[in-house]
């Protein structure tokens, strides 16, 4: 997208996600562009504080529009409050001071969620999934409160995506086609991170089997209505549970990840390639925090923010860990139907949409969209009204099709 509102490449990149979100009334443009022009183009700092400030402001207006018992404008308030204080998180590892700033960033980002969350019509139903002893906390949307069974979507979120990101955008338009929809933050992300201190796992079939057993065990599912939906990382994450967690009806990847650590890899010299190959911890750490201390602000940020969720402090064992995240020797078992999409200029795993389709066996559909559209780069950040349109038509005739 040729239009810049930032310099700074994160920033610009979390600006238009967040644009995004506004056809659903998770921001507003005014509110939305003043504060972008309050902020220094890179500095963290400013970044963060400009974003929790309309935070704040709009939290403040929720609650005295509740108080007032005007539940609408309150709902609509509670939502964009919540909004602003997850685009400030991330930014968040690149400030003097982020342990002061993450919790109660997160803390109030997420208050402010519930309380949108409640005054929902009808409400939404915060759950627990059980998950290895303990629980995954999520959200369960309806079109109504009445009986009967309906088709499920699942929303799995990416990698360092807050729950503003997914719902309303996308989510929303699974409640207005008649779907349940459960969002949930699974290891290493968001709550279960920030909260729960429980990292990634590269496994994620261990993660969507119990909630696909929490949903069979509810009345109001239908079980062969079961959909499940993944952005950015989740577009490894999901193919990866679908090798194997076959009581899935279809899926979307968005975009698809055959190798998640592809673009890690590219990002070290081939020296430290060779050690990371051979095994030597020792040289491999050494010779990446040398290169930390000549790195960039922006850089070291970025390795804060992407190492933080795999709960490791050595260099080397987080690129270990990363390195798991590879679909090559499962993608011939995954046989559920799987729509791809492949997004103009995806900069973060070019090609891999494509990949992922040439690889598949089962039913599969790769979706393009592009800059003419206002739809290009990773996860089609300002055009989510396309996405679901595209996805959920597909879903309808992908489902009657199988009915």
């Amino acid at each position: 997208m040729a239009r810049k509102f930032f310099d700074h490449d994160q920033f610009n990149f979390e600006f238009q996600c967040a644009l995004g979100g506004v056809h659903y009334g998770a921001g507003d443009v005014g509110e939305m562009f003043a504060t972008a022009d309050r902020i220094a183009d890179g500095d963290a700092d400013s970044w963060c504080r400009e974003w929790i400030a309309i935070g704040e402001r709009l939290a403040t207006i929720a609650e005295e529009c509740a108080k007032a018992g005007h539940q609408v404008s309150a709902r609509a308030a509670y939502l964009r409050a919540a909004t602003y204080y997850a685009v400030a998180l991330s930014a968040v590892d690149g400030t003097k001071d982020p342990a002061a700033l993450l919790r109660p960033t997160f803390t109030e980002h997420r208050r402010c969620f519930d309380s949108y969350a409640e005054l929902l019509q009808p409400p939404a139903e915060r759950v627990e999934i059980p998950y290895q002893g303990e629980s995954m906390p999520g959200y369960l949307f309806r079109p109504s409160t009445s009986d009967g069974q309906r088709r499920t979507l699942i929303m799995n979120n990416g990698s360092d995506g807050p729950i503003t990101s997914i719902w309303p955008p996308v989510s929303a338009g699974g409640v207005a086609r008649g779907y349940n929809v459960l969002v949930f933050d699974g290891p290493g992300q968001q709550s279960m991170l920030f909260e729960r201190n429980v990292a990634f796992r590269s496994d994620w079939e261990h993660v969507i089997t119990p909630v696909v057993d929490f949903l069979l065990a509810r009345t109001d599912v239908d079980p062969a209505g079961i959909v499940l939906y993944g952005i950015s990382q989740a577009g490894y994450w999901v193919p990866r549970a679908l090798a194997f967690e076959h009581r899935i009806a279809a899926a979307i990847a968005d975009p698809g990840v055959y190798n998640a650590f592809e673009p890690w890899l590219k990002a070290v010299p081939q020296q430290m390639q060779q050690l990371l190959e051979s095994g030597d911890k020792q040289d491999f750490d050494q010779f990446f925090n040398e290169g930390m201390q000549q790195a960039s602000p922006a850089e070291r940020q970025n390795w804060e923010w992407r190492a933080k969720p795999y709960g490791l402090q050595s260099p080397f064992d987080v690129f270990t860990a990363a390195r798991q995240y590879n679909l090559t020797d499962v993608v011939e078992q995954i046989t559920t139907p799987l729509l791809i999409t492949d997004p103009e200029g995806e900069q973060f795993w070019p090609g891999q949409s494509q990949q992922l389709f040439q690889k598949l066996k089962g039913p599969k559909q790769l979706i393009t969209f592009t800059a003419d559209e206002g739809a290009d780069r990773h996860c089609e950040p300002m055009a989510r009204s396309l996405l679901e349109q595209r996805m959920f038509d597909w879903l309808d005739e992908t489902l009657a099709a199988r009915s």
